[in-house]
């Protein structure tokens, strides 16, 4: 089993990507909404040079971004990775999500 994490910026995209998952039978994501290190530190008195450079590559109107995350199979991974590139596009592209997956060593609670 893995938990499954997407900072999700673009966050409009937020209610297709829940249904996109849906579809692709991935059910049961926990949407927390968070700000990133940067984000939080430019909007801030604690602002430096350095992060002053980063507001050409960081939205800075947009305050917050979403982190969802959920308990998958690990072979439900690669579906899940589908679900959200079908929505989101290049993940790559600056300002649009970040994913990665961590192991887990039990869950109560759910089915999975």
């Amino acid at each position: 089993m893995k938990c499954l994490f997407i900072v999700l910026n673009d966050t409009e995209k937020l209610d297709g990507l829940l249904e996109s998952l849906g579809n692709n039978g991935i059910k049961g994501a926990t949407v927390v909404e968070s700000t990133g290190m940067a984000h939080r530190l430019i909007n801030n008195d604690y602002s430096t040079r350095f992060l002053g450079s980063l507001r050409s590559v960081l939205n800075p109107e947009r305050e917050t971004n979403y982190t969802i995350f959920m308990v998958l199979n690990d072979e439900d991974i690669d579906i899940a990775k589908k679900a959200i590139k079908d929505v989101l596009g290049d993940i790559n592209e600056p300002d649009t999500a970040i994913i990665f997956s961590m192991p887990v060593d039990f869950v109560e609670g759910v089915r999975i």
